[in-house]
């Protein structure tokens, strides 16, 4: 009975014994959005990437991605700009300093090579639910995740009602997992 127990127990735990663990580096990647302003479309960067993956495509039921970049490293290419952006209006860095995303689900696509994932954003504490297609493209040393997905500013607390500045985004990504 004991012996039964213990295969038991090694069959319902041996999915997490297939995923692999990563890290993801700052190095490589790139957290990247779009919106237009004033009717021209503008962007920023975002790095300090940091947090923990667990991705295998073969067990995708026991993936996991926990990520998140630093708030104060916004980088519009416009000093003016950034700083503004800093400000309690837009992303308070000072009360809240970093932007994390913290997925529930990721699955296959029906694209081959290509997965879908659920999870958390968290902007100025306020967390909402995004959904997005991505690629995972393997490297010697780990992975290559790239994906994209459009938020609303406003959902998050970010910058109010403009009649300038569109309430929809896009945020692109390229993250780089290593082992």
């Amino acid at each position: 009975m004991k012996i039964i127990k213990i295969l038991f127990a090694a069959m319902l735990f041996s999915h997490v014994a297939f995923a692999q663990n990563y890290i993801a580096t700052d190095e490589g990647s790139k957290v990247h959005f779009t919106i237009k302003n004033f009717g021209i479309k503008v962007g920023g960067d975002f790095t300090g990437l940091k947090g923990t993956i667990v991705f295998n495509p073969k067990t995708l039921a026991s993936s996991s991605m926990n990520v998140s970049v630093n708030a104060t490293s916004i980088n519009t290419d416009n000093t003016g700009r950034d700083k503004h952006l800093r400000k309690e209006e837009y992303f308070n860095v000072e009360k809240f300093p970093l932007l994390t995303f913290v997925s529930t689900k990721i699955t296959e696509s029906s694209t081959a090579g290509r997965f879908f994932m659920v999870g958390n954003l968290t902007i100025k504490g306020i967390t909402k639910a995004v959904q997005f297609g991505f690629s995972a493209t393997p490297s010697a040393t780990g992975y290559t995740f790239a994906g994209e997905f459009d938020i609303n500013r406003r959902d998050f607390g970010v910058g109010g009602k403009s009649a300038v500045m569109a309430d929809k985004l896009k945020v692109s990504l390229n993250i780089s997992a290593k082992k």
